[in-house]
């Protein structure tokens, strides 16, 4: 069975528990990514099969998640995530709740 960001393919997205994530790279960079099951994704980058940028800054670190989403949610989540500025980036990890809110609420509507 094929495995497509820790999930198998062709699993009923509707009913998919997804989890949204930002890793901290040894280079002190962010990642933003999606998963199913995020020990597992965190393995994968950690062995050098997880995305091609963490390969090169590794070892990696989960410094913040948002679970139960959606597979869609989680998609259009990851990308709002990826085209945020570092200090947003960093104030999630901080724990800044708001920030999350508003993020969802310009994402998902």
């Amino acid at each position: 069975m094929r495995v497509a960001y820790g999930a198998p393919v062709g699993r009923d997205d509707d009913d998919a528990r997804w989890t949204i994530y930002l890793l901290r790279c040894a280079d002190g960079s962010l990642y933003a990514g999606i998963t199913h099951d995020l020990d597992a994704r965190l393995a994968a980058h950690n062995n050098g099969r997880g995305a091609k940028y963490t390969r090169a800054r590794l070892p990696v670190t989960v410094a913040w998640t948002r679970t139960r989403q959606t597979a869609t949610d989680a998609r259009r989540l990851e990308y709002a995530l990826k085209q945020r500025t570092r200090d947003e980036k960093l104030r999630l990890v901080a724990g800044d709740e708001a920030l999350w809110r508003r993020i969802r609420r310009e994402t998902l509507g």
